[in-house]
């Protein structure tokens, strides 16, 4: 029998996502909120790797209906080369533009 918790993960979204910077310097991170997750990249809210370089440019993101899959994701992505990331972001972001403004239209 499955614990609260584990029920309450199991019928959670989630979401895979690389975060960038100029350079670009990426980022690989799952949440169950995309947009506050890069909410707080922006406004440097998340202490470590990401304020340090500055990582405020949303430049892909995955959905799941579920936040296991996105975490499980998560780590297939932090283990590619970086050409596989940036290949994987060109596929759907060739101008590696912020997509902040998309996820916030609606």
């Amino acid at each position: 029998m499955l614990n609260l918790f584990q029920q309450l993960l199991m019928n959670k979204k989630g979401f895979t996502y690389i975060m960038g910077n100029n350079r670009p310097t990426l980022y690989v991170g799952a949440t169950s909120d995309l947009r506050r997750r890069v909410w707080e990249h922006k406004r440097g809210k998340l202490r470590g790797f990401t304020q340090k370089y500055k990582i405020t440019k949303l430049l892909y993101f995955e959905y799941y209906e579920n936040i296991k899959d996105a975490i499980k994701r998560e780590k297939q992505l932090k283990n590619w080369h970086r050409e596989w990331k940036l290949n994987l972001i060109k596929s759907k972001n060739p101008s590696l533009k912020d997509l902040d403004p998309e996820i916030n239209s609606g």
